[in-house]
Formats: C-alpha cells, structure tokens, sequence
C-alpha cells in the first residue's frame, strides 16, 4: 500500500482550484468504472473459454490456491509499483490493465460458481449492493471532509492477520466461515474510505491512475465478499 507522498513531492488536490478539483475526481471515478467494464467484459471473455475456467476451478484443489494468491500478489505489487513511480502515462495505463486482468482470472472461480449456485439475477444484486456501499462510502468522505490517513496502520495489520487466516484455513483444512467474510466486508469499507481520503488530501491533480487503482482495488476486495455472503445464504 503506497503512500504518494512518499515516493513524489506535489501538491495535494486539496489545495488546487475548484474545477481542477472537479477534473481530477471525474477522471478518477471514470478509471474506476472503466476498469469494473474492462473486468466485466474479460471476465465474460475467461467464463466462456472452457479452458480457462477449467484452469480456475482446479486453482480451489490443494495448496494451488496459495500459490495463486502469492502471484496475485506479485502481479498486484508490480503494478502498483508501475503505476505509483513512474510519470509515463503508457506504462501506468499498463501497470492498471495488468492488475484488471489479474483480478479478473482470479475471479474466474468464484464467479462460476456464485452463477451456478445463485444465478445471474442474485449475482448482479450482489453487484450492485457493492457499488451502492462504495458510493455511499465515498459520499461519507465528501461530505465529512474527514481525513481517514489514521487507518493505514489498522489496514496493514488486519489484512495480514486476514491473509494468515486464510492460509492456515488452507492448510489445516477449516471453513473462515461467514463472520470472517463479513469482517472482510467491513476491512473492505475501511480501505474504500481511506482511498477516497487519500484521493482528496494526499494524491496530486496528475495522480489520478493511481488514485483510482487503490479505490478499484477497495472495490473488488468489498465485491469479492460481499458475493461471499450471499453464496453463504444458500
């Protein structure tokens, strides 16, 4: 997880005028949604290609799983790498595909059972649950001003006590069960807000890439449990 001030020295949104404001936000919102098209229109792609959902479902069979998650997150941080250090808008464009189409297969599974088990009908009310809290989330942000940059550390730490769950769970073979999707629905809520916040008081007006990778990332993390729960239902 990267903080921008970290790695450049600008000026925060914050301080630009009201349209630049505008701009930036317009455009960061319009790469997140973009990006769910673009993971919407792959995944319609990997779901119609037997070959690769058989190659997802036997992704879920013995300790196939944690190598997957451990090159999701490779792939995850060279791209956040690409897009956070480097001015050159091709290759941040690049480094933001590249994580779409990461989530994307590593979807491939769950969509297709959430399709068997719950249907189309079911899942785009999951979908659109999603996109109801992430807006609703976001909103708090605007309409408080609060900065949420105090919730890095809380993040950090319970997505690897999170992450060391569900490799023991793996590994000794027990269910997390439905508290800890919704603990994770709740983990997911905190990085939507602390995203926004960072939209607002630490990205730059040039930034917006990279703003609106951490906010999709919050978004499908929020998405994959929320879909979760519902297949918890049944």
């Amino acid at each position: 997880m990267y903080e921008p001030n970290e790695i450049l020295d600008h000026q925060v949104v914050a301080q630009d005028e009201a349209h630049e404001r505008v701009e930036f936000y317009r455009r960061t919102y319009g790469h997140v949604a973009g990006a769910f098209l673009v993971f919407l229109i792959l995944e319609y792609i990997f779901l119609s290609t037997p070959a690769i959902v058989k190659i997802g479902l036997s992704m879920l069979s013995g300790y196939t799983w944690l190598i997957v998650l451990g090159l999701f997150m490779l792939v995850t941080t060279q791209a956040e790498k690409v897009v956070a250090r480097t001015q050159d808008v091709r290759k941040q464009y690049a480094g933001y595909l590249l994580y779409i189409a990461a989530q994307a297969f590593i979807f491939v599974p769950l969509l297709y059972l959430a399709l068997i088990q719950l249907g189309p009908n079911v899942l785009g009310q999951a979908m659109l649950l999603t996109i109801g809290l992430f807006v609703g989330l976001s909103m708090v942000v605007f309409i408080t001003k609060k900065d949420f940059s105090f919730m890095r550390s809380i993040i950090v730490i319970a997505s690897v006590i999170a992450l060391g769950l569900i490799v023991a769970g793996m590994i000794f073979g027990f269910d997390l069960g439905l508290w800890f999707s919704a603990a994770m629905v709740l983990l997911a809520g905190g990085a939507i807000l602390y995203q926004t916040s960072n939209m607002i008081h630490v990205y730059s007006k040039d930034q917006y890439v990279l703003a609106s990778l951490g906010l999709f990332a919050s978004f499908m993390l929020l998405l994959w449990y929320i879909i979760r729960i519902f297949m918890s239902r049944d």
